[in-house]
């Protein structure tokens, strides 16, 4: 009599949330970057050996690639963009040598995606 049904008038306080973690900024797994600021990292380049058939017949251009390059500064994929045929694979060869400094996001090391040109020019 006079109680309350079910018989408790209160209820108790929420539990607290759980401790929250510091979370790190995630860091992407791979950035864009211009190939002129890519260029001033550059440690190590082959020069790449002029094919003899292309410099027989007179054969100049660019060869253009999109890169990754990785954590560790050593270039890991190619992917041709244009360039002359006998040209390529001279490029290709050398490009794969080359090496950078590692590119650093929030003190940490992260792939970059970068653009390369590698010019064939002939002497007179």
């Amino acid at each position: 009599m006079g109680g309350i049904i079910g018989g408790i008038t209160g209820t108790a306080p929420p539990p607290p949330p759980p401790p929250q973690r510091e979370r790190k900024p995630e860091t992407p797994p791979r950035i864009r970057v211009s190939g002129n600021v890519q260029q001033v990292k550059l440690v190590r380049q082959i020069e790449p050996v002029y094919p003899p058939l292309a410099k027989a017949a007179r054969i100049q251009g660019t060869v253009r690639f999109t890169v990754i390059v990785g954590k560790d500064g050593a270039v890991q994929q190619l992917q041709l963009i244009s360039g002359h045929p006998l040209l390529v694979p001279a490029a290709q060869e050398a490009v794969k040598q080359w090496v950078y400094q590692p590119t650093l996001l929030n003190g940490e090391p992260v792939e970059v995606l970068t653009q390369i040109d590698v010019s064939f020019t002939l002497t007179q």
